[in-house]
Protein backbone atom coordinates (compact mmCIF):
# COMPACT_ATOMS: atom_id res chain seq x y z
CA UNK A 1 0.00 0.00 0.00
CA UNK A 2 2.74 2.61 0.81
CA UNK A 3 4.59 1.97 -2.46
CA UNK A 4 1.41 2.28 -4.51
CA UNK A 5 0.48 5.45 -2.62
CA UNK A 6 3.84 7.11 -3.38
CA UNK A 7 3.54 6.34 -7.09
CA UNK A 8 -0.04 7.58 -7.31
CA UNK A 9 0.58 10.70 -5.18
CA UNK A 10 3.60 11.66 -7.30
CA UNK A 11 1.46 11.81 -10.42
CA UNK A 12 -0.63 14.59 -8.87
CA UNK A 13 2.03 17.17 -9.67
CA UNK A 14 2.35 15.76 -13.20
CA UNK A 15 -1.41 15.94 -13.77
CA UNK A 16 -1.34 19.59 -12.70
CA UNK A 17 1.30 20.27 -15.34
CA UNK A 18 -0.77 18.46 -17.99
CA UNK A 19 -4.15 19.97 -17.19
CA UNK A 20 -3.45 23.56 -16.17
CA UNK A 21 -2.58 24.92 -19.63
CA UNK A 22 -6.22 24.34 -20.49
CA UNK A 23 -8.06 25.49 -17.34
CA UNK A 24 -7.64 27.84 -14.37
CA UNK A 25 -6.50 25.95 -11.25
CA UNK A 26 -9.44 26.44 -8.91
CA UNK A 27 -12.00 25.80 -11.63
CA UNK A 28 -10.22 22.56 -12.51
CA UNK A 29 -10.22 21.52 -8.86
CA UNK A 30 -13.88 22.43 -8.30
CA UNK A 31 -14.89 20.29 -11.27
CA UNK A 32 -12.63 17.51 -10.01
CA UNK A 33 -14.24 17.61 -6.56
CA UNK A 34 -17.75 17.56 -8.04
CA UNK A 35 -17.07 14.58 -10.31
CA UNK A 36 -15.30 12.75 -7.49
CA UNK A 37 -18.29 13.29 -5.19
CA UNK A 38 -20.59 11.83 -7.83
CA UNK A 39 -18.33 8.77 -8.17
CA UNK A 40 -18.20 8.24 -4.42
CA UNK A 41 -21.98 8.61 -4.06
CA UNK A 42 -22.53 5.95 -6.72
CA UNK A 43 -19.99 3.70 -4.99
CA UNK A 44 -21.62 4.29 -1.60
CA UNK A 45 -25.09 3.53 -2.93
CA UNK A 46 -23.95 0.36 -4.69
CA UNK A 47 -21.99 -0.97 -1.71
CA UNK A 48 -24.30 0.14 1.08
CA UNK A 49 -21.50 1.96 2.91
CA UNK A 50 -22.51 3.52 6.23
CA UNK A 51 -22.42 7.28 6.76
CA UNK A 52 -21.06 8.62 10.07
CA UNK A 53 -23.82 8.75 12.66
CA UNK A 54 -22.56 11.67 14.76
CA UNK A 55 -22.58 15.30 13.65
CA UNK A 56 -19.21 15.90 15.31
CA UNK A 57 -17.61 13.31 13.03
CA UNK A 58 -19.06 15.11 10.00
CA UNK A 59 -17.55 18.35 11.28
CA UNK A 60 -14.12 16.79 11.76
CA UNK A 61 -14.26 15.28 8.27
CA UNK A 62 -15.23 18.66 6.83
CA UNK A 63 -12.24 20.33 8.51
CA UNK A 64 -9.84 17.73 7.12
CA UNK A 65 -11.45 18.09 3.70
CA UNK A 66 -10.86 21.83 3.64
CA UNK A 67 -7.24 21.38 4.76
CA UNK A 68 -6.20 18.29 2.77
CA UNK A 69 -8.09 19.05 -0.43
CA UNK A 70 -8.97 22.73 -0.75
CA UNK A 71 -5.88 24.10 1.02
CA UNK A 72 -3.28 21.59 -0.10
CA UNK A 73 -4.38 21.04 -3.70
CA UNK A 74 -5.40 24.66 -4.16
CA UNK A 75 -1.96 25.88 -3.11
CA UNK A 76 -0.06 23.42 -5.30
CA UNK A 77 -2.19 24.00 -8.39
CA UNK A 78 -2.06 27.79 -8.10
CA UNK A 79 1.74 27.61 -7.79
CA UNK A 80 2.14 25.32 -10.80
CA UNK A 81 -0.21 27.49 -12.85
CA UNK A 82 1.88 30.55 -11.92
CA UNK A 83 5.04 28.95 -13.31
CA UNK A 84 6.56 26.74 -10.62
CA UNK A 85 7.86 23.40 -11.89
CA UNK A 86 6.12 20.26 -10.66
CA UNK A 87 9.39 18.95 -9.23
CA UNK A 88 10.04 22.05 -7.14
CA UNK A 89 6.45 22.18 -5.90
CA UNK A 90 6.77 18.57 -4.76
CA UNK A 91 10.04 19.35 -2.98
CA UNK A 92 8.65 22.27 -0.99
CA UNK A 93 5.52 20.40 0.04
CA UNK A 94 7.82 17.48 0.87
CA UNK A 95 8.92 19.35 4.00
CA UNK A 96 5.73 18.10 5.66
CA UNK A 97 7.40 15.29 7.67
CA UNK A 98 9.64 17.83 9.39
CA UNK A 99 6.68 19.97 10.46
CA UNK A 100 4.82 16.85 11.59
CA UNK A 101 7.75 15.68 13.72
CA UNK A 102 8.19 19.12 15.28
CA UNK A 103 4.53 19.24 16.25
CA UNK A 104 4.55 15.68 17.64
CA UNK A 105 7.59 16.46 19.78
CA UNK A 106 6.21 19.81 20.97
CA UNK A 107 2.83 18.27 21.86
CA UNK A 108 4.52 15.49 23.83
CA UNK A 109 6.74 17.94 25.71
CA UNK A 110 3.72 20.08 26.66
CA UNK A 111 1.51 17.37 28.08
CA UNK A 112 -0.15 16.19 24.87
CA UNK A 113 0.05 12.77 23.30
CA UNK A 114 1.39 13.94 19.95
CA UNK A 115 -1.57 12.43 18.15
CA UNK A 116 -1.28 9.19 20.06
CA UNK A 117 2.25 8.21 19.01
CA UNK A 118 4.59 9.73 21.63
CA UNK A 119 7.81 11.67 21.28
CA UNK A 120 9.87 11.50 18.14
CA UNK A 121 12.85 9.21 18.68
CA UNK A 122 16.48 10.39 18.18
CA UNK A 123 16.90 8.23 15.08
CA UNK A 124 13.75 9.75 13.63
CA UNK A 125 15.08 13.26 14.27
CA UNK A 126 18.33 12.31 12.52
CA UNK A 127 16.38 11.02 9.54
CA UNK A 128 14.14 14.06 9.42
CA UNK A 129 17.10 16.44 9.54
CA UNK A 130 18.93 14.46 6.87
CA UNK A 131 15.85 14.43 4.66
CA UNK A 132 15.37 18.16 5.16
CA UNK A 133 19.00 18.76 4.20
CA UNK A 134 18.50 16.79 1.02
CA UNK A 135 15.40 18.75 0.10
CA UNK A 136 17.06 22.10 0.81
CA UNK A 137 20.06 21.09 -1.28
CA UNK A 138 17.83 20.50 -4.29
CA UNK A 139 15.68 23.58 -3.71
CA UNK A 140 18.70 25.87 -3.26
CA UNK A 141 19.58 25.64 -6.93
CA UNK A 142 16.09 26.77 -7.92
CA UNK A 143 15.86 30.10 -6.10
CA UNK A 144 17.66 31.97 -8.85
CA UNK A 145 14.80 31.37 -11.24
CA UNK A 146 12.50 34.39 -11.48
CA UNK A 147 9.86 32.30 -13.25
CA UNK A 148 9.60 29.45 -10.78
CA UNK A 149 10.16 31.23 -7.49
CA UNK A 150 8.00 34.29 -6.91
CA UNK A 151 6.11 35.62 -3.91
CA UNK A 152 2.90 34.08 -5.27
CA UNK A 153 4.35 30.63 -5.93
CA UNK A 154 6.13 30.54 -2.56
CA UNK A 155 3.04 31.65 -0.63
CA UNK A 156 0.88 29.12 -2.48
CA UNK A 157 3.22 26.20 -1.81
CA UNK A 158 3.69 27.20 1.84
CA UNK A 159 -0.12 27.28 2.19
CA UNK A 160 -0.24 23.80 0.67
CA UNK A 161 2.50 22.59 3.03
CA UNK A 162 0.80 23.95 6.15
CA UNK A 163 -2.60 22.64 5.04
CA UNK A 164 -1.54 19.05 4.38
CA UNK A 165 0.46 18.98 7.64
CA UNK A 166 -2.40 20.33 9.74
CA UNK A 167 -4.92 18.10 7.98
CA UNK A 168 -2.87 14.96 8.59
CA UNK A 169 -2.39 15.72 12.29
CA UNK A 170 -6.02 16.76 12.74
CA UNK A 171 -7.29 13.56 11.13
CA UNK A 172 -5.02 11.39 13.25
CA UNK A 173 -6.07 13.20 16.41
CA UNK A 174 -9.82 13.67 16.03
CA UNK A 175 -11.24 11.26 13.47
CA UNK A 176 -12.51 7.89 14.59
CA UNK A 177 -12.41 4.93 12.17
CA UNK A 178 -14.91 5.67 9.41
CA UNK A 179 -15.73 4.07 6.08
CA UNK A 180 -13.24 5.60 3.64
CA UNK A 181 -15.91 6.06 0.94
CA UNK A 182 -18.32 8.12 3.02
CA UNK A 183 -15.45 9.96 4.71
CA UNK A 184 -13.96 10.95 1.35
CA UNK A 185 -17.34 12.12 0.06
CA UNK A 186 -17.83 14.40 3.07
CA UNK A 187 -14.29 15.77 2.79
CA UNK A 188 -14.77 16.55 -0.89
CA UNK A 189 -18.12 18.25 -0.26
CA UNK A 190 -16.42 20.58 2.21
CA UNK A 191 -13.55 21.24 -0.21
CA UNK A 192 -16.02 22.03 -3.00
CA UNK A 193 -17.97 24.42 -0.76
CA UNK A 194 -14.78 26.39 -0.08
CA UNK A 195 -13.30 26.25 -3.59
CA UNK A 196 -16.39 26.95 -5.69
CA UNK A 197 -16.85 30.61 -4.60
CA UNK A 198 -13.15 31.28 -5.31
CA UNK A 199 -13.59 30.23 -8.94
CA UNK A 200 -15.46 33.50 -9.46
CA UNK A 201 -12.09 35.23 -9.24
CA UNK A 202 -10.84 33.34 -12.30
CA UNK A 203 -11.67 34.58 -15.81
CA UNK A 204 -9.88 31.98 -17.95
CA UNK A 205 -12.15 29.58 -19.83
CA UNK A 206 -11.74 25.80 -19.96
CA UNK A 207 -10.36 24.43 -23.22
CA UNK A 208 -12.09 21.09 -23.72
CA UNK A 209 -9.54 18.89 -25.45
CA UNK A 210 -8.02 15.43 -24.98
CA UNK A 211 -5.25 16.71 -22.67
CA UNK A 212 -7.72 18.41 -20.32
CA UNK A 213 -10.16 15.49 -20.32
CA UNK A 214 -7.37 12.96 -19.77
CA UNK A 215 -5.95 14.96 -16.88
CA UNK A 216 -9.42 15.25 -15.31
CA UNK A 217 -10.16 11.53 -15.65
CA UNK A 218 -6.82 10.64 -14.04
CA UNK A 219 -7.31 13.24 -11.29
CA UNK A 220 -10.77 11.89 -10.39
CA UNK A 221 -10.38 8.14 -10.77
CA UNK A 222 -6.73 7.59 -9.82
CA UNK A 223 -5.72 10.51 -7.61
CA UNK A 224 -8.91 11.24 -5.66
CA UNK A 225 -10.62 7.84 -5.54
CA UNK A 226 -7.33 5.92 -5.37
CA UNK A 227 -4.63 8.13 -3.83
CA UNK A 228 -6.92 10.07 -1.51
CA UNK A 229 -8.48 6.88 -0.16
CA UNK A 230 -5.06 5.31 0.39
CA UNK A 231 -3.83 8.37 2.30
CA UNK A 232 -6.92 8.27 4.51
CA UNK A 233 -6.35 4.58 5.29
CA UNK A 234 -2.63 5.03 5.90
CA UNK A 235 -3.23 7.86 8.39
CA UNK A 236 -6.00 5.88 10.08
CA UNK A 237 -3.79 2.81 10.51
CA UNK A 238 -0.31 4.29 11.05
CA UNK A 239 1.55 6.84 13.12
CA UNK A 240 1.48 10.33 11.65
CA UNK A 241 5.26 10.71 11.53
CA UNK A 242 5.86 7.39 9.75
CA UNK A 243 3.03 7.97 7.28
CA UNK A 244 4.12 11.48 6.35
CA UNK A 245 7.71 10.32 6.01
CA UNK A 246 6.53 8.44 2.92
CA UNK A 247 6.00 11.84 1.31
CA UNK A 248 9.78 12.30 1.31
CA UNK A 249 9.76 9.79 -1.55
CA UNK A 250 7.31 11.85 -3.61
CA UNK A 251 9.72 14.67 -4.67
CA UNK A 252 12.35 12.39 -6.25
CA UNK A 253 9.66 10.29 -7.89
CA UNK A 254 8.01 13.43 -9.24
CA UNK A 255 11.38 14.78 -10.42
CA UNK A 256 12.00 11.67 -12.50
CA UNK A 257 8.50 11.84 -14.00
CA UNK A 258 8.89 15.55 -14.75
CA UNK A 259 12.26 14.90 -16.40
CA UNK A 260 10.81 12.19 -18.63
CA UNK A 261 7.62 14.05 -19.55
CA UNK A 262 8.52 17.76 -19.44
CA UNK A 263 12.32 17.76 -19.68
CA UNK A 264 12.67 19.40 -16.25
CA UNK A 265 16.43 19.04 -15.57
CA UNK A 266 17.89 16.64 -13.00
CA UNK A 267 21.30 17.97 -11.92
CA UNK A 268 24.06 16.46 -9.81
CA UNK A 269 22.76 18.47 -6.86
CA UNK A 270 19.33 16.93 -7.40
CA UNK A 271 20.81 13.43 -7.33
CA UNK A 272 22.79 14.09 -4.13
CA UNK A 273 19.79 15.67 -2.44
CA UNK A 274 17.60 12.74 -3.48
CA UNK A 275 20.09 10.27 -1.97
CA UNK A 276 20.13 12.16 1.33
CA UNK A 277 16.35 12.24 1.34
CA UNK A 278 16.09 8.49 0.74
CA UNK A 279 18.44 7.78 3.66
CA UNK A 280 16.41 10.11 5.86
CA UNK A 281 13.18 8.29 4.98
CA UNK A 282 14.79 4.98 5.86
CA UNK A 283 15.81 6.23 9.30
CA UNK A 284 12.37 7.67 10.04
CA UNK A 285 10.42 4.61 8.92
CA UNK A 286 12.67 2.12 10.75
CA UNK A 287 12.47 4.06 14.00
CA UNK A 288 8.69 4.53 13.74
CA UNK A 289 7.84 0.93 12.85
CA UNK A 290 7.78 -0.42 16.43
CA UNK A 291 5.58 2.50 17.55
CA UNK A 292 3.12 2.07 14.71
CA UNK A 293 2.73 -1.61 15.53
Amino acid sequence: MPAVFVLIWSTGFIVAKFGLPYAPPLTFLALRYFLSIVCFLVWIRASGAIWPARGKQWLHLAVTGVLMHAGYLGGVWVAVKAGMGSGLAALIVGLQPVLTAVWVSWASDHGGDGGGEGRVQPRQWAGLVLGLAGLLLVVSGKFGSSQEVTLLTLLATVLALLSITAGTLYQKRYLKPTDVRTASAIQLMAALAVTLPLTLLESEAIVWNSHFIGAMVWAVLVLTLGGGSLLYLLIQRGAATSVTSLLYLVPPTTAVMAWLLFNEPITAITLVGTALTAIGVSLVVRAAAPQAG
